[in-house]
């Protein structure tokens, strides 16, 4: 890293590096890296799209959108965005701009034959996307015959910084040199290495540098700086918040449910022991009874059996233990 050189990805100074008519010939050296058209679609001159008045809003707001919009030539579309923060949907941020600005190529009322190819490229400081490469690439493809695409007048890029910073470094290869450039851990060697190399990416340094010592040029790039450094404090504090709040109320909302199917599992339990209990406690009441019903019935058949013998009544009372009463009903 080299020491005071500042960060080509801040949005803003992205912006002032990029974005302005007077380096357009940077943008187009980007775009033909990125876009790595065949010699006789590469670009060769784009009208950049300036708001100079919206940059200082956005930086005096502390939010917001910058980007880098131009057109080519061919009046191709294209939006260049620098995305510093993890955005948990760049895919759909980026399908919301791109379909804005197609929608907006052509005025109402006109032939949508005159709707312009629109290009989004995302060069994101974080990883995103589930897959290897650091450069991806989407168009409109039929999902069974996937070589067929329907048009190619949309078209995404994502470039992902911490993927490329893990592959192996390719100087002959346009796109490898600017990403390093970008790279706000670039060593000096290597930044010598690519201006020798490259003498666009020679004029982009001493745009840079030039950028560095210009006073509001470097207010508004720290006011930027600390507007990122606010806006992560303020998500982490909401994240961290939250958080609390979602442990607190899971905390709650376990203990209702633990508390419910405590209930519900005792009174199952305490449901399924005592019909156990009473089955038992019934069986064996039941025997006794039965034990002692077919006793007595059996002492009766004695006693009316002794009867019929002539045996006298007060003998078969003290042999059978039954009152007269009961067997000679």
């Amino acid at each position: 890293m080299i020491a005071h050189r500042l960060k080509p990805k801040n949005d803003f100074l992205f912006k002032r590096l990029f974005g302005e008519n007077e380096s357009k010939h940077l943008l187009i050296a980007l775009l033909n890296a990125i876009l790595h058209p065949v010699d006789e679609k590469k670009i060769v001159n784009v009208t950049v799209i300036e708001n100079k008045e919206l940059v200082k809003e956005v930086i005096d707001g502390k939010s917001g959108r910058l980007d880098v919009r131009c057109e080519t030539a061919d009046q191709e579309q294209i939006d260049l965005e620098v995305q510093i923060e993890r955005e948990h949907a760049m895919d759909k941020r980026t399908l919301f701009y791109l379909g804005k600005m197609y929608v907006s190529s052509i005025k109402e009322g006109h032939d949508y034959e005159l709707l312009k190819k629109t290009v989004a490229i995302n060069i994101l400081d974080f990883s995103y996307l589930p897959l290897t490469q650091f450069h991806s690439t989407f168009h409109l493809y039929e999902d069974t015959t996937r070589d067929f695409m329907l048009t190619d007048v949309l078209e995404v890029h994502f470039l992902e910084c911490p993927k490329f910073r893990s592959t192996k470094h390719d100087l002959n290869n346009p796109l490898h040199r600017w990403l390093l450039f970008l790279d706000e851990k670039v060593t000096k060697q290597q930044l010598e290495e690519l201006i020798a190399m490259d003498s666009t990416i020679k004029s982009a340094e001493e745009r840079l540098l030039r950028l560095s010592s210009d006073e509001e040029t470097l207010r508004l790039y720290e006011a930027r700086e600390e507007a990122l450094i606010e806006h992560n404090s303020a998500m982490s504090a909401a994240k961290r918040s939250g958080m609390k709040k979602g442990i607190e109320e899971g905390e709650r909302i376990g203990l209702q449910i633990g508390l419910q199917k405590g209930i519900q599992e005792g009174l199952q339990k305490g449901i399924q022991e005592g019909l156990q209990k009473g089955i038992q406690e019934g069986l064996q009441k039941g025997i006794q009874e039965g034990l002692q019903e077919g006793l007595r019935e059996g002492k009766l058949e004695t006693a009316k059996n002794l009867l019929s013998l002539g045996i006298n009544i007060e003998m078969i009372e003290k042999a059978t233990g039954l009152s007269r009463a009961e067997f000679l009903k």
